[in-house]
């Protein structure tokens, strides 16, 4: 049963990962977690002479370089002085050249969030008037291609090589002891340590391309690997790799001088390793939570320990289930999982599990701030996803406790039975030896017809023969005993049960793990909610004023055919109106379709509709001049939008003009 099992399990593994591989792939670049809230000159403006300076306003603070802000003329060239700074608060400005021509100016910026995340963005204003461009803000994002690939996945391998380091070591110490003498559970716990660093180092040489250039040559840049030593990740990372270090002598410890101790000497030896144990994780599990969601936002203080607790139990739980699931598949004849073991891990399973439920909802409230962020931010929609996962999870080790119940309700008659069947082996054994012997002796009998000068050669070589019969009869019992052991545990129901459950858990914590990972280069609800509102004060603001900006959301049923166009018209009045078009992803950045036609109409006058056909000023720009609206009141503003020579849209919205 057991050689049938086991290819299985090989091959469900492969798969998972495999599967789990394609959904890191297939995220695409992380979204940003300090969304740009605010701008001066704002998106789109026409102002009527050149300002000072450029400032950005974003939801959270974040770190700038030389190049963070660049400010680009017409034809390309920089008119900024490379030197951002911030002027208060979260708003950064850079400063802008004297006597710059009328013009559409093109303003980019790629910082780095203060939970460690690449931002990147692009946007046009115009002084005097707008006017053709040949800058394109394509390609305006953080954390793609094939470095944003590589980072992610360092970060699930640090992630998985962190529960199974941990949790493996917290199964063999607080649960299976003697599982420090089994090979395999060795094994775990140092590839766990080693997937760990590898991927942390990894991380460290992949950050400043990743938060950068977002180039494959720029990984092994010195001069990158110095800058991402100096800033916050770069050291929590640094912090990492000595704790991992400590790890190591930890894990020599767990596995080498802890074996060899009697009984009084291994309690105070697993204290000391309980408590060296856990400062070490925990210390591993802070490297996470001073450098990314927990360190900024709302309550840090509260949200890092809090942070520290959620990964501790996912470690206890995950990791260790990985540990009893390797047990169980793997662990020898001689040294089986008892049924004690089971029933401890399922006590520290139940409070890893209580753990996160109560760590995870306050994470979810800071992170989401609205029950509307569930399902109107992709934060929350992920996190719905977690949610599910955790719960079939806990279903399914609720199946698994049930077999755990039953495994240690038969373990007293098993250890009966198997005394019983040890004593009748030990009978058989004799048996077999005393026969084996009598034979010997008889065999030796026959050659003693022979001359009387080869019987003292004769018996030495029948002395050798013993020896030789009697160590061949040894390992034919150790192997008849081992396999008569592995025959008795892969036949017990409640032993092939508690296989099954397990490793459907472990088949549902790989996924649950990709799933985390991505929600961590998710940007939180809270935050998006929050841009989103700055935003829309903005366009009413605009709106107060005199100009006019309407959005709406499109889907022409092809590819790449969802977004959002926005029309901003100034001053709004009858007569003579300037407009800007933008088209943008869901995402919120701009990106062109082949062609963008704007009809306005007033239905209650029958007049229109009028056409107005834009010009093309940059990626996702276009914008028309001398716009004529002939009189005030609610006009249909409609706008198709094409996005294939086949796919297209028209959406419209009611707007007071004049």
């Amino acid at each position: 049963m057991t050689s049938t099992i086991a290819p299985r399990v090989r091959t469900l593994v492969l798969l998972l990962l495999a599967a789990t591989g394609l959904l890191l792939a297939g995220a695409g670049p992380v979204s940003a977690h300090a969304a740009l809230t605010g701008s001066d000159p704002r998106q789109g403006a026409v102002v009527d002479k050149a300002p000072q300076q450029i400032s950005l306003t974003f939801s959270e603070k974040v770190a700038l370089s030389d190049d963070s802000l660049r400010v680009l003329d017409p034809k390309g060239k920089r008119v900024d002085s490379g030197d951002p700074a911030g002027t208060g608060g979260t708003t950064y400005a850079v400063k802008l050249h004297g006597g710059l021509p009328d013009g559409t100016y093109t303003v980019t910026y790629q910082v780095v969030s203060e939970d460690s995340h690449p931002v990147a963005g692009a946007y046009t204003f115009s002084i005097g008037a707008p006017s053709q461009t040949s800058v394109s803000v394509d390609g305006q994002t953080a954390g793609g291609g094939v470095v944003g690939v590589l980072y992610g996945f360092g970060r699930y391998v640090s992630y998985a090589g962190f529960i199974v380091l941990v949790g493996g070591a917290a199964f063999v110490l607080g649960c299976w002891r003697r599982g420090t003498a089994v090979r395999s559970m060795q094994r775990l716990v140092v590839s766990g340590w080693l997937a760990l660093t590898a991927a942390t180092l990894g991380l460290l040489l992949v950050r400043g391309s990743y938060t950068g250039s977002g180039k494959v040559g720029d990984i092994f840049d010195l001069d990158l690997l110095g800058q991402v030593l100096q800033t916050k990740t770069g050291a929590a990372l640094v912090s990492r790799l000595l704790l991992l270090a400590a790890a190591a002598l930890f894990i020599a410890v767990l596995f080498g001088a802890y074996d060899k101790r009697d009984d009084e000497e291994k309690r105070d030896l697993t204290f000391g390793l309980a408590i060296g144990g856990t400062v070490v994780a925990a210390g591993l599990a802070a490297s996470w939570a001073m450098s990314e969601h927990a360190s900024t936002g709302l309550q840090p203080g509260l949200a890092m320990p809090v942070d520290v607790l959620h990964l501790l139990a996912v470690a206890g739980w995950l990791g260790g289930l990985t540990a009893l699931l390797v047990a169980l598949y793997r662990a020898p004849a001689e040294t089986p999982l008892d049924a004690a073991a089971v029933r401890r891990f399922s006590q520290l399973a139940f409070g890893s599990v209580l753990t996160l439920v109560a760590t995870g909802v306050y994470q979810s409230w800071r992170q989401l701030g609205s029950w509307s962020a569930f399902t109107g931010t992709r934060y929350g929609q992920m996190l719905l996803v977690k949610i599910g996962l955790v719960v079939l999870l806990v279903g399914i080790a609720w199946i698994s406790r049930r077999w755990t119940a039953r495994l240690a309700q038969s373990g007293v008659a098993e250890a009966g039975a198997e005394t019983v069947t040890e004593d009748e082996d030990d009978e058989a054994e004799k048996e077999h030896v005393s026969a084996g012997a009598g034979a010997s002796a008889t065999a030796k009998g026959a050659p003693e017809s022979g001359a009387a000068s080869g019987a003292g050669s004769a018996g030495i070589d029948g002395s050798d023969g013993d020896s030789e019969r009697a160590a061949q009869l040894a390992r034919q019992r150790a192997a008849i005993d081992t396999a008569r052991r592995k025959r008795e545990r892969d036949a017990d129901p409640n032993r092939f049960g508690l296989r099954r459950s397990v490793l459907a858990e472990a088949a549902v914590a790989v996924a649950l793990l990709a799933v985390t990972t991505m929600l961590t280069s998710t940007e939180p609800g809270r935050t998006e909610e929050q841009a989103a509102a700055a935003t829309s004060s903005a366009t009413e603001d605009a709106n107060a004023a005199g100009a006019l900006t309407l959005d709406m959301s499109f889907d022409t049923g092809g590819e790449d055919g969802k977004g959002v166009v926005r029309i901003d018209l100034d001053p709004a009045r009858p007569g003579s109106n300037e407009m800007h078009v933008y088209v943008l992803r869901p995402n919120g950045r701009a990106f062109d379709v082949p062609e963008v036609k704007i009809a306005f109409t007033l239905e209650e006058q029958d007049i229109g509709p009028l056409p107005v056909v834009p010009d093309h000023i940059s990626t996702g720009h276009w914008s028309a001049s001398g716009v004529q609206i002939p009189m005030a009141g609610d006009w249909k503003v409609a706008v198709t939008v094409r996005t294939s020579d086949i796919d297209q849209a028209t959406v419209s919205k009611n707007a007071q003009i004049g």
